[in-house]
């Protein structure tokens, strides 16, 4: 596979490795999705502590109001994520 199918296909991965730990394999509860981001995001988002920041995470990804993070939501949050850090590294490669 190419760099960017291994990349498709770890998001893939580790989606589904933290969603199955409580359950549904398809959806992310708020605590698997802070746990995903505590481990797996650290360098780039650090540690997420307090309530508020995940309940105001969850709250703007749960499109569908059902109180879980499916596929569709996270891969929302992640093209935010790698788009926040595109326009950082433009922004500061000249430097």
């Amino acid at each position: 596979m190419t760099d960017l199918e291994n990349s498709l296909a770890t998001i893939m991965e580790v989606f589904h490795r933290y969603a199955e730990k409580e359950g549904d394999k398809h959806k992310l509860k708020k605590s698997e999705l802070k746990d995903l981001i505590n481990e797996e995001l650290t360098s780039l988002l650090g540690q997420v502590k307090d309530q508020a920041t995940m309940d105001s995470l969850m709250e703007s990804l749960d499109t569908d109001g059902d109180s879980e993070c499916d596929f569709q939501e996270f891969m929302t949050f992640i093209t935010m994520v790698t788009v926040c850090c595109h326009d950082f590294c433009e922004h500061h490669e000249d430097e």
